[in-house]
């Protein structure tokens, strides 16, 4: 029963971050009392160092189908009802310049800051507590208790955006699918999502000698396939292209990868061939793929001789072999570098169009911590905006 001396609230947001602080800005519409509690010492860490402290923010092209969920179609709602063109107004509106770089990802001109700076400008009616812990939450009457750092509040509404596991060293728990968990809401099964693959030790012989090496491919995995650059480290592999494809690649499975998508690598050697059939095959490969790469594979292919000694089927052959390379991950690097979760607060708890739970009236959930888990380039931004509208527009309908 509420505590008539009992600090309350219409609505306690559960994490400082971009889904967070965009809630506020919504939620606080209609005058509502609004709480954003955090257990960092700064908000939206995560915005500030977004795109090597730029900040990619949304993508030009940012649509339902850049996203993974068990239910495809359940961010079709928030994603139509505020788009990437609905915040780049807002940029415009705090003057904040921005650029293209590639693939529709839009990064700011200047510092991440001023995203953050704006997010708080935005959420300016809503108080703001930092360093701040959850110990308790509980279930009154027509809302919510909670002890925050020792201290009993109460709000009728209680808005879960606290992330997902991605990054632990910048705070990241598993704190909301156990708020999920707590009110018996389903939870899909997460794991790391855009993070680099790593590899068994047999394959990292020859790996990690060309960590630094990149090179444009087309990768595949499970049906899904992206053309972005790869990079080889010393762990594994990297790069855009393999962030991409381990959203979709699961332990056990191959990718395939073509090292060269846009050229015509047997035509190309069979010219090679005819212009200076002296030529060592490996030196003829360097022309087409990154020298030291080139070394690897002639090695790994036990390629020998020369262009002369090279029938078209072993030409052929050798093609087919680059622009089908198959590889075999062992797993990825984690949690620790990965920047978003996949899975998580089952869509089919959820109602669409609110973000609230079906059965626990007055708790929503929004951004990474539900299971919608976006492409790279600003599209988990483009989530954490448009589910926190979704969301923060809902609450402020019922003050």
């Amino acid at each position: 029963m509420l505590n008539r001396g009992m600090e309350t609230y219409d609505t306690i947001i559960l994490g400082a971050g971009a889904a967070g602080l965009f809630c506020a800005k919504f939620a606080t519409a209609s005058g509502g009392r609004v709480l954003v509690i955090d257990h960092a010492k700064r908000p939206a860490e995560k915005v500030r160092i977004s795109g090597g402290g730029r900040c990619n923010f949304t993508n030009l092209y940012a649509a339902p189908d850049n996203f993974l969920s068990r239910n495809p179609h359940f961010a079709k709602s928030a994603l139509a009802r505020y788009t990437q063109w609905d915040f780049i107004d807002l940029l415009a509106e705090h003057q904040i310049t921005w650029h293209e770089k590639t693939l529709g990802q839009l990064f700011c001109d200047g510092k991440s800051q001023a995203i953050v700076n704006m997010l708080l400008a935005e959420a300016g009616a809503a108080e703001i507590r930092l360093s701040t812990t959850v110990d308790k939450i509980a279930r009154d009457g027509g809302g919510f208790r909670l002890t925050l750092s020792g201290q009993e509040v109460f709000a009728r509404n209680l808005v879960v955006a606290c992330g997902g596991k991605s990054i632990p060293k910048m705070g990241a728990t598993g704190l909301g699918y156990d708020i999920a968990a707590q009110f018996g809401l389903p939870i899909e099964d997460t794991r790391p999502a855009l993070v680099p693959l790593t590899f068994a030790p047999h394959e990292l012989e020859w790996i990690a000698p060309l960590a630094g090496t990149a090179l444009p491919v087309r990768i595949s995995a499970n049906g899904t396939t992206f053309e972005e650059a790869l990079l080889f480290t010393h762990r594994g592999l990297s790069g855009p292209s393999i962030l991409q494809i381990s959203s979709y690649w699961k332990e056990g499975d191959t990718i395939v990868v073509d090292l060269a998508p846009d050229r015509d690598i047997f035509e190309d050697l069979r010219n090679a061939r005819a212009e200076n059939g002296r030529r060592q095959i490996g030196t003829a490969l360097a022309t087409l793929l990154p020298a030291k790469l080139a070394t690897v594979i002639a090695s790994r292919l036990e390629l020998s001789g020369n262009l002369a000694d090279q029938s078209d089927k072993s030409l052929k052959s050798l093609a087919d072999a680059l622009h089908a390379f198959a590889l075999k991950p062992t797993g990825s690097e984690g949690y620790r570098t990965a920047e978003v979760t996949l899975g998580g607060v089952s869509t089919d708890a959820l109602d669409a169009r609110t973000m609230e739970a079906k059965t626990v009236p007055g708790l929503f959930f929004i951004g990474e911590v539900v299971d919608v888990t976006g492409w790279l380039g600003g599209y988990n931004f483009q989530w954490a905006w448009a589910s926190a509208a979704a969301c923060g527009r809902a609450i402020a309908e019922r003050s």
